[in-house]
């Protein structure tokens, strides 16, 4: 078995071990979008033959790069059944662990999961050392929730109350609405405001007019 990193010509392979093992599955353009972005953080799993037998899907969090945050996430991890149980998963995330620290500096690298699969859990937990930071109710297409999963990079080594900080950004408050008047509220009309000083001297003019010509027809 040998794992090495990913090339363009690798990404059907992938694809189907992929349709072969998990229900979340990706178009092409997504592979392709990761291999052309992270290059680095791409790897798979081959046998002796040169058969793709697994994958790691990965890349860094375009809005945390060039921050004081830098941080990974696994998109996908797939091997196929019969060449389970040989170390390849944890092979391939340890892989794509070091490039996120050495190509990135990278404090953390994230995961999703479903709360069902167990063998996945006891994997990111026990063997690689993930924690739980959070459940997203509803997650997947099939309404089940996701274990938000992180595990601390070297680079991240004494952030940790930074990074298993819970809780989003605090939106921006929406503007306060208008109050409506209470005569709109009741379905009446609301009275129209007052002419302005101007209308009222052209009205003052116009009636002026109307007198003088009154008393000339009255001559």
């Amino acid at each position: 078995m040998n794992i090495r990193r990913a090339t363009i010509d690798d990404l059907f392979s992938m694809q189907n071990c992929n349709l072969s093992c998990l229900p979340e599955n990706y178009q092409m353009k997504y592979y392709m979008y990761h291999i052309l972005s992270w290059p680095q953080l791409l790897y798979v799993a081959e046998d002796d033959p040169g058969h793709v037998v697994g994958y790691v899907l990965s890349k860094m969090e375009e809005d945390s790069v060039n921050t004081d945050n830098p941080h990974g996430h696994i998109t996908s991890l797939a091997v196929l059944r019969s060449q389970r149980k040989l170390g390849l998963a944890a092979s391939l995330m340890n892989q794509a662990q070091r490039s996120m620290e050495d190509s990135f500096a990278s404090n953390y690298v994230s995961l999703h999961v479903r709360k069902s699969n167990t063998a996945a859990i006891h994997l990111y937990r026990e063997t690689l050392g993930f924690k739980v930071h959070d459940i997203e109710e509803k997650y997947y297409a099939d309404d089940e929730d996701a274990l938000d999963m992180r595990k601390i990079l070297k680079h991240g080594v004494g952030k940790e109350k930074h990074i298993f900080k819970k809780g989003k950004p605090k939106a921006a408050e929406p503007e306060p609405e208008k109050k409506e008047s209470n005569s709109k509220k009741k379905g009446k009309k609301e009275k129209e405001p007052a002419p302005k000083v101007e209308e009222e001297k052209k009205d003052k003019e116009v009636d002026g007019d109307k007198k003088k010509k009154k008393k000339k027809n009255k001559k």
